[in-house]
């Protein structure tokens, strides 16, 4: 490994949230061209079998997390910090505007059956979700949709890497037509 693509390594390291290529061009003074070789060789070295970690790109930048295939083990000591982080009732919303955004707070609350103006007003105050425009309704309700922020949080370059939702898990967010 060269010197430049251990520096950008390095840079990786100590990053606690995804950091943009131009972020590291930037801190090391590298070329573009030189950040782009060596980003691209540590996700090859990180590729393999003897890695147990891999170089995620984000839509908010490159980030190391541990490989998909260790998170059981890792998930009984290193999961739980996440899972702190935000109640059962602010993952439950969260979920809810990922999978259906652009969604209004009225059909978060006639799916989960209680109100949502705390969930979203914390999830609003976190970033995950942002207000993402108005509805073609009477009263013109906001609507909410997710941010780059819960996209790096849950280390997903876009919506579309969100799991697929089975039959029954899809019917919970259906709306009760009136």
């Amino acid at each position: 490994m060269d010197k430049e693509t251990a520096l950008v390594e390095a840079v990786l390291y100590m990053e606690t949230s995804p950091a943009a290529a131009e972020t590291i061009v930037k801190i090391t003074g590298l070329s573009e061209n030189a950040v782009s070789l060596a980003l691209s060789e540590i996700g090859i070295r990180c590729k393999a079998e003897s890695s147990g970690i891999e170089l995620l790109e984000t839509t908010a930048g490159f980030i190391f997390s541990p490989k998909e295939e260790h998170w059981d083990v890792l998930r009984e000591h290193y999961g739980k910090k996440n899972h702190l982080k935000l109640s059962k009732a602010a993952l439950e919303t969260l979920t809810i505007i990922a999978y259906m955004q652009p969604v209004t707070r009225a059909e978060i609350e006639q799916i989960r059956g209680v109100s949502a103006d705390n969930m979203i007003r914390l999830l609003l105050e976190r970033s995950l979700i942002r207000e993402a425009g108005k509805k073609d309704a009477p009263g013109k309700p906001v609507q909410y949709g997710t941010t780059k922020e819960f996209l790096s949080l849950f280390h997903l370059a876009s919506i579309a890497d969100l799991p697929h939702l089975d039959e029954q898990d899809a019917e919970k967010f259906e709306l009760v037509q009136d």
